[in-house]
């Protein structure tokens, strides 16, 4: 021996494969807990607007998805690509299942797709079928439809979901097929942050088992009810929050659009339910149920898609009484690499990620190298496993470079493992700063903004410089009705960042670009900072 230390345990954790996957899909899956529960309600729609909500039993859903089948089955073969276009309208769910029954491939929309993105996707994806709301509140979606579908040829059959009953169809479903789980399930798109959506197939077996995988590591019990104001289009709604209660034999209350009083309401009306959302749906949910004095008892809230403050879990904690767990993923790995769990400590809960499902591996490596990284040293977080994306839809090219040759799967996120597992998230290689040769990580400056009284949201951007390249620059967000002052911003600083990190310019935004699944748009924040198009907080020349 020669004295020296040795090496540092590498940031790799090996798949838990104690227990088997679930080999089905999601109509085998459908028809098993009918066969247990047919008289549960399964779906709840709580319609935007008001009025009653409409619900269907298991038994009831499974008649009219078959139905659906059937019609989906008359217009197109098996295999086909089908897409829905629609709000958070409960007869989304069911066309979910109808598609899985019929052994179609279900493309999920953004119901905010403009005329050029809906062009897109449809395109990309070469959908045979399209299913669509006439409106979105003001917005006309049929004829945006009207508009773009003769452009599109392989575009056979267009229906309105105001024309349900036709798109039913009386006979049987015929020859009730069963795909190989191993078969696309879903084509949904990336969220399109840096250049055009991409189209990820994701088969059975990912959709199944991540929902599955994931109620069982937080304990959720058996027949809860799970509560989502989270779009449908996002893997976060149409798998963790939907086939979730599926596999535990709940109901699935379905917000058409998000409003905190509403979803308040309807919490209140579910005494011990699941939330999933993301951290901008709790920031405001928290902020009306503030003054409320009966406020209701969650059993748990799950959330992720963006970073979560540790002040905003411990203040939904004490809210609703409730368990706040921290979920990270994308939609490549069908929502969720890892979760924190009920057996982690405080500070795992609200400084890490968790650690990765079973059956998933994961490990962190240098961005550049592709070394594996020691542990606790930030690099790019990697996965591989069985809920990873069969690929982007006709794309080879871009799955080479998302996939490597080993079936590795690079997200793109920057983070460190500890000696558990867990992984802490420091934000995407491509948000980092680089000034004057140094890479700075966004998110270490953020949580200590973050901790500044006053302060709703941090976001750190860079802007140009023409002496360091990049300049790191701040845009915060207050609590309604506070005052930010940039001595005590600066002061937060002060001893905690090293210091050309703490931002050089300050800007102030009332509200946030987000993404519709919740996550921020720090491109957009940055061009607003560069054009001098935001407040300033500090006195500081625009950074055009």
């Amino acid at each position: 021996m020669n004295g020296s230390r040795p090496p540092r345990a590498g940031s790799v954790r090996r798949a838990d494969r104690r227990g088997p996957l679930a080999d089905r899909t999601i109509g085998a899956l459908l028809r098993e807990t009918v066969a247990r529960r047919p008289d549960a309600v399964a779906l709840r729609g709580v319609p935007d607007g008001g009025g009653p909500p409409r619900q269907w039993t298991y038994a009831e859903l499974l008649a009219e998805a078959r139905s659906v089948a059937s019609g989906i089955l008359a217009r197109v073969p098996r295999g086909s690509r089908v897409a829905i276009w629609a709000p958070n309208v409960p007869e989304w769910p069911v066309f979910a299942y109808a598609a899985a029954l019929a052994g179609v491939t279900l493309v999920t929309l953004n119901p905010a797709f403009r005329a050029a993105d809906l062009t897109h996707a449809l395109g990309v994806s070469e959908a045979q079928m399209l299913v669509h709301a006439d409106r979105s509140r003001a917005y006309d979606m049929a004829a945006v439809v009207s508009s773009v579908a003769a452009t599109l040829p392989q575009l056979r059959h267009v229906v309105s979901l105001g024309d349900w009953d036709q798109l039913k169809d009386g006979g049987p479903l015929p020859g009730e097929h069963e795909p190989d789980p191993a078969a696309p399930a879903q084509i949904q798109f990336t969220s399109g942050t840096t250049g055009a959506p991409k189209a990820v197939l994701l088969s059975h077996r990912a959709v199944v088992n991540v929902p599955r995988l994931t109620f069982e590591a937080l304990g959720v019990r058996p027949g809860a009810t799970v509560v989502s104001p989270l779009p449908m289009f996002h893997t976060a709604g149409c798998v963790i929050s939907c086939l979730g209660p599926l596999w535990s034999g709940g109901t699935f209350v379905l917000l058409e659009r998000f409003d905190p009083k509403v979803l308040l309401g309807t919490l209140s009306e579910a005494p011990g339910a699941v939330l999933t959302s993301v951290p901008t749906v709790l920031s405001t949910l928290n902020g009306a149920a503030r003054d409320v004095p009966d406020r209701p008892v969650l059993s748990s809230v799950l959330t992720g898609a963006a970073p979560v403050r540790p002040q905003l879990i411990a203040e939904t904690e004490r809210l609703f009484s409730t368990t706040v767990f921290n979920l990270y993923g994308q939609t490549e790995l069908a929502s969720v690499l890892t979760l924190t769990r009920p057996e982690d400590t405080v500070e795992d809960k609200t400084s890490t990620v968790g650690r990765p499902l079973p059956h998933a591996e994961c490990k962190i490596v240098h961005p550049e190298s592709g070394a594996v990284q020691p542990l606790g040293v930030q690099g790019e977080i990697c996965a591989r496993g069985y809920q990873q994306m069969i690929g982007y839809y006709g794309d080879p090219a871009a799955t080479a470079g998302k996939v490597d040759a080993e079936g590795w799967l690079h997200t793109g996120d920057l983070g460190s493992m500890d000696a558990t597992g867990a992984l802490r998230i420091d934000g995407r290689i491509d948000d980092l700063i680089i000034r004057g040769g140094e890479n700075i990580a966004p998110a270490a400056i953020e949580e200590v903004l973050a901790e500044v009284p006053g302060v709703r949201e941090a976001v750190v951007v860079g802007v140009p410089d023409d002496v360091w390249g990049e300049e790191v620059a701040a845009v915060v967000q207050p609590v309604p009705g506070a005052r930010l002052r940039l001595a005590a911003l600066l002061a937060q600083c002060e001893g905690r960042l090293t210091p050309y990190t703490i931002p050089v310019h300050w800007f102030l935004a009332a509200d946030l670009p987000l993404t519709a699944s919740g996550k921020i748009q720090r491109f957009r924040l940055a061009e607003l900072a560069a054009a001098g198009r935001l407040e300033r907080l500090d006195s500081g020349a625009p950074t055009a």
